[in-house]
């Protein structure tokens, strides 16, 4: 009987690979660097290896795993199983990674973006266990998320659907973002801008603790947020600013799809109500009043593993 799945969360620096029940319980777990840099015929041979080990350490073959399936940072297209390009992982330009890994173990396999597999994971077995209609983002070096509504995650005409990170929060200027626009949503609220405001208050001869923290080193996110834990004033007044930002943008999503809960993950959300509580301020006094009092705003549960959780997933979706 096929009752377990393999998920693969692919990412810049490593690779991880679970043995997931139908149950979302992960009974097997490895990573491996991905090593980009010696293209993606080396990665993807990684990958099968990656596999057969798998399977060699659970005593698992094609008779007993239901489908195989990858969580892919950049443009997917889900439908025919390609990546059509990652910024994240380069040189994989139009790679048919689902027929590579179809025709070599005889298992489907599907791919999606990354932070589509986070969402399917969420939805099924974390924050979202229950929810018909909900967000869920992921902020880091940019601002990802997954929409699912009615129950179901939403693709789009093109398989670009979700591109939260980039709807406009100013009319004609704002920060330059990664995209080449200027005032996108994540140029005022990811990992970026919290490095760039820190170094501002830097340059402005503020003391902080964050300096001190840094130690010399290049400042980052953590660092800030740990200054914000241990007191510092201007490292709390950087994630309110930034609390405020992520709150206007999720103004226009609330009131735009109505959901019953945005999932908030990545690695600035381990900053909790340090973030959370200046992002539902601003979801109160923005969003419209319906569409807001059926919303919970909500830190993502799976962590690391919301990946390949939902990766194994796909099959369903």
């Amino acid at each position: 009987m096929k009752n377990n799945r393999i998920g693969i969360d692919v990412g810049g620096t490593n690779i991880k690979i679970a043995l997931i029940s139908n149950k979302g319980e992960i009974l097997y777990s490895n990573t491996f660097p991905t090593r980009a840099e010696m293209g993606y015929v080396y990665t993807v041979s990684n990958i099968k290896q990656a596999i057969n080990d798998l399977m060699t350490e659970t005593k698992s073959n094609k008779s007993n795993i239901e489908s195989i399936g990858f969580g892919f940072p950049g443009q997917i297209d889900y439908k025919n199983g390609v990546v059509r390009n990652s910024t994240n992982v380069p040189g994989w330009n139009n790679v048919g990674i689902a027929e590579i890994i179809k025709s070599e173990f005889g298992i489907p396999a599907f791919i999606d973006n990354d932070v589509r597999c986070a969402t399917l994971g969420e939805l099924k077995y974390g924050a979202g266990k229950g929810a018909e209609n909900l967000v869920c983002i992921t902020v880091g070096t940019g601002i990802g998320s997954g929409l699912v509504l009615n129950g179901k995650l939403v693709r789009g005409a093109s398989n670009a659907a979700g591109e939260i990170g980039h709807i406009k929060l100013s009319m004609n200027d704002g920060p330059l973002c990664g995209c080449g626009d200027f005032g996108c949503f994540e140029a005022y609220a990811s990992g970026p801008s919290i490095v760039a405001m820190a170094e501002e208050y830097i340059k402005g001869g503020k003391s902080t603790m964050y300096r001190e923290m840094a130690n010399g080193s290049d400042i980052t996110p953590y660092i800030v947020s740990k200054a914000a834990e241990a007191g510092d004033a201007v490292a709390i007044q950087i994630f309110k600013q930034i609390g405020h930002y992520l709150g206007i943008g999720l103004s226009s999503v609330i009131n735009l799809l109505n959901p019953e809960k945005v999932i908030i993950g990545g690695g600035i959300s381990a900053a909790g109500d340090l973030l959370f509580n200046p992002i539902r301020e601003t979801i109160n006094e923005r969003a419209m009043k319906i569409a807001r009092e059926s919303v919970e705003i909500v830190p993502a549960e799976l962590g690391n593993t919301a990946g390949v959780i939902g990766a194994s997933l796909l099959m369903d979706s």
